[in-house]
């Protein structure tokens, strides 16, 4: 008996096969590739452009980007709001178009967020070698610029032959809904092999479901965990992406109302529990707050819920000081599980938050333990509302003032969304989360530009919630593209472009480390040779105006918080442009150490200052074993 079979290109087959892919969790479906990105040309108009063309916007939604590495962050962004339940593809041409998905892949798979990348390549026939934009390599034929995407996927394949596609999609398909696995995943198809004809087996179009699974931890681990904590005096936990990623918030809420144990949140995790929960502490690590970064210290026990401990997070191995200190880490992967010699509990963060929650039941953290971290927080929540406090509502915003502006205008509904640049420390320290979703930060590649796609990506993932994008000046001119495709598509995104002239993230971090804001200043050369003249007369309120945006110019603390209101209140793209005071100093100092190692000879007095500096915090580093 014969299979049945349909006649089709390999593109046309791949985006039919792409249309009827779901993930599902808890009971809950997701079209797993719910749309492509695309920016066409000759790698890949003839092919994936003419399939998705002729299968319609109902089979496979298609979205026109400005910029390759814009339209993977827009896809992370969709991603990252969606629990990893949903992603998006991305196709581009050969040459640039390409190489332009190598930062935006790496942010996917550093941040465990899955995207589909869907790049032209080379002539697998030869026949017209070599192509326009094509990497000639003289002693291995068979390398293409695509070869850069494979150490920042998770998956990577070339498609040389049609029925090659049939096992690699599937295995694309099985790591994108893996939430242990998942990243960016990159099928490379050279452009000769998109347009060419198959005959597919039906069998390959038929809806497939992928289950997400909550794996639970073994009855041994658990065990173990449990009778660690019930050990400890001073248990904290570390909450990372992965209880959003899981859904874990109520499981974390429900455990820690248990048993009195504090949380302390990485970027990614800040908002598991709200900020005015008994058990919050805010931010740890760098940018973490005192109370989250004394108690961190003093902690005994560390238990690591969906953390990768970073350096920012573990202050570069520096914050936790107490010479008994022991981790427990609840982690899907097994890799981050077992980092700083933990314990291990490799499961679903629901389902280990709430088998400990029952292992634990009786369990309660010490009366003076809950005391003084109570404290702690109520001297926190004074420094927050101090940095935040306005004394002339005619003065030019601080950066603080403005995040206190934008929080008293948005609820739990609203996404803030930012990357990089100074605000991280600022949003970290000080923003007072109100909802599971509202804390969006990119933390992991803390790449600028990230921004406006990533609020592109969540609009479209959940259409009624009002998201906001914060830039700094640098940020904007990496990538402002995409507001013309928030224009085209009729997104509602919110920017507030903050303008400071320069890099001031990291002119403080040169002025640290000795570097006296060398080359961070965005101003004219003086006679002397060096950036330090006049601020350079760009209007980036007029360029986004340019790009189709409602733009709003706010001079004062009063303008800022009418023209943020009007913004929120508006159907349309919208930016709030605003100079900050970055002479008055308002934001709180940092809390724990972060290693940047300093010139260990100099000629410069300052970097010799920060020499000394830097060995009396590198000593305080600890191994934990």
């Amino acid at each position: 008996m014969s299979t049945p079979t349909r006649r089709l290109t390999v593109a046309q087959a791949l985006v039919r096969f792409l249309s009827v892919q779901y993930t599902e969790r808890d009971g809950v479906r997701h079209r797993l590739i719910a749309g492509t990105w695309g920016i066409f040309g000759h790698g890949n108009v003839a092919g994936l452009g003419q399939a998705l063309l002729e299968a319609g916007e109902d089979a496979m939604p298609f979205h026109q980007g400005r910029n390759e590495q814009a339209m993977v962050h827009a896809a992370v962004g969709h991603a990252r709001q969606l629990n990893r339940l949903s992603a998006q593809a991305v196709t581009t041409s050969i040459g640039p178009g390409a190489t332009n998905l190598v930062t935006g892949a790496a942010l996917a798979t550093i941040n465990r967020l899955p995207v589909l990348l869907l790049p032209g390549d080379y002539f697998a026939t030869r026949a017209a070698d070599p192509l326009l934009q094509q990497l000639e390599h003289p002693t291995e034929a068979d390398v293409s610029v695509n070869d850069t995407l494979r150490p920042v996927s998770r998956y990577f394949d070339r498609i040389h032959r049609p029925e090659a596609l049939i096992p690699s999609a599937l295995q694309a398909m099985r790591i994108l809904a893996d939430p242990a696995e998942t990243g960016a995943v990159t099928l490379a198809l050279p452009q000769d092999v998109q347009a060419e004809a198959y005959d597919w087996p039906e069998e390959f179009f038929a809806e497939r479901v992928w289950r997400v699974r909550r794996p639970a931890p073994d009855p041994v681990e658990l065990a173990e965990a449990a009778a660690a904590i019930r050990a400890a005096r001073r248990p904290l936990i570390v909450a990372g992406g992965g209880v959003h990623h899981s859904e874990a918030e109520e499981a974390l809420k429900t455990l820690v109302e248990a048993t009195g144990i504090p949380v302390a949140s990485t970027q990614a995790g800040k908002g598991s529990l709200r900020h005015d929960h008994p058990c919050d502490l805010g931010g740890i690590g760098h940018t973490g707050t005192a109370v989250s970064d004394d108690i961190a210290r003093s902690a005994d026990l560390v238990i690591g819920v969906g953390t990768r401990y970073t350096d920012f997070t573990t202050a570069s191995g520096t914050l936790f000081q107490h010479p008994d200190v022991r981790f427990v880490n609840l982690n899907i992967t097994a890799f981050d599980a077992h980092k700083l010699a933990a314990r291990t509990l490799v499961c679903d963060a629901r389902a280990g938050l709430s088998a400990l929650t029952e292992a634990l039941s009786g369990h309660l953290a010490e009366p003076s333990y809950i005391a003084e971290y109570t404290f702690g927080q109520e001297q926190w929540d004074a420094v927050v509302e101090e940095s935040y406090r306005v004394d002339d509502e005619n003065a030019v915003p601080t950066q603080t003032q403005l995040l206190g502006a934008l929080e008293a205008v948005v609820d739990e509904s609203d996404v803030i969304i930012n990357a990089a640049g100074s605000l991280p420390g600022d949003l970290h320290k000080l923003w007072r989360t109100r909802g599971p979703r509202q804390y969006h930060l990119e933390y992991g590649y803390s790449c600028m530009g990230y921004e406006i796609p990533a609020a592109i990506g969540v609009q479209q993932a959940t259409p009624d919630t009002p998201v906001w994008a914060l830039v700094g000046d640098g940020t904007y001119l990496m990538m402002p593209t995409e507001i013309v495709t928030a224009v085209q598509e009729g997104l509602p995104i919110n920017l507030v472009l903050i303008q400071n002239h320069g890099y001031a993230s990291i002119g403080g971090l040169s002025e640290s480390v000795g570097g006296e804001r060398f080359g961070t200043a965005y101003r004219y050369r003086a006679a002397d040779g060096t950036f330090s003249g006049a601020p350079l007369p760009v209007d980036l309120a007029a360029n986004a105006a340019s790009l189709g945006m409602d733009v709003l110019r706010a001079k004062t603390v009063r303008e800022l918080r009418e023209a943020l209101a009007q913004a929120r209140a508006s159907d349309r793209p919208t930016c709030v442009y605003v100079e900050t005071d970055t002479a008055t100093l308002t934001a709180p100092p940092v809390e724990a150490w972060w290693d940047v190692p300093v010139a260990e000879t100099a000629s410069r007095e300052a970097a010799l200052r920060a020499r000394e500096e830097y060995d009396r915090e590198v000593a305080a580093r600890r191994t934990h074993l």
